[in-house]
């Protein structure tokens, strides 16, 4: 058997960070301290503290011995909703309910999403091209990515993260920051699909979302229920349809029913 030595260099860098709404602590986060301008945005948008991006007037970065505070500055309108949500917690890594205070926080109100289509060579390519833009991955091995691709399997954005659900979010926040249709694509992730990560695309407008490992139960109910899209298990040739079959189609063959594993032909 062999040993490797691992130096700091080959460790990805995990923080707290605060994220403070118009003076208000809402939220401590363990993080990737990059894109913290996208993650603030992002994660106000996706929990729904915020309707669109021009209700977010500024952000700024403070640090501190302990960690770091991200300052946002939000609309008035949004403080009623804000103080509704407020949520003092300390984030553990893929966590995403931490100190949830109700059961009511736990599904948030969604919309319907976009009727988009997915062409499963489009979905192999963008997949299959993703390892090459996460240099932290390369580089630790310690982080996930979420990623925007369009309709030719292209990526547009990617964003990384030791949190899965933080990757996502800085996703959503740069997507939104450069004004990205979100109609004409489809997210990608390389974690698991779960009930968050769908309640997140759909709170982002996107209308389908693919991942390298597999959906809960409660994600498939939320994307049926929704019409969002949903493919897991996408590795190599092959992946499962989990909701929106119809919709991961190409010139050879539909995909139906529901939940059918296929190899691209």
């Amino acid at each position: 058997m062999n040993m490797a030595l691992a130096s700091d260099a080959q460790l990805a860098d995990e923080v707290p960070v605060a994220l403070v709404f118009n003076g208000i602590s809402h939220a401590v986060m363990m993080a990737t301290p990059l894109h913290l301008e996208d993650f603030a945005l992002g994660f106000a948008l996706t929990e729904g503290l915020v309707d669109h991006a021009q209700q977010v007037y500024g952000v700024e970065v403070l640090e501190h011995a302990m960690g770091l505070e991200v300052h946002i500055d939000i609309a008035a309108q949004c403080e009623t909703r804000l103080k509704e949500r407020r949520r003092q917690m300390a984030g553990r890594t893929g966590c995403g309910l931490c100190g949830a205070d109700s059961l009511a926080q736990v599904k948030l109100q969604l919309p319907q999403a976009p009727h988009v289509f997915v062409d499963v060579f489009a979905m192999q390519r963008a997949h299959a091209g993703l390892r090459a833009l996460q240099p932290l991955k390369l580089q630790t091995g310690a982080t996930h990515a979420a990623a925007w691709a369009d309709t030719q399997g292209q990526l547009q954005l990617v964003r990384e993260d030791v949190g899965r659900h933080n990757a996502l979010d800085k996703l959503v926040g740069a997507m939104s920051k450069a004004g990205t249709p979100t109609n004409n694509g489809f997210v990608c992730i390389t974690s698991r699909a779960s009930f968050e990560m769908v309640q997140k695309t759909l709170k982002a407008g996107a209308g389908a979302l693919t991942a390298v490992s597999a959906p809960t139960r409660l994600a498939v109910e939320i994307a049926k229920a929704h019409q969002l899209a949903l493919a897991g298990l996408v590795r190599g040739d092959s992946f499962t349809a989990y909701a929106g079959a119809e919709r991961f189609s190409n010139t050879t063959f539909p995909l139906q029913p529901e939940m059918q594993t296929h190899g691209y032909p």
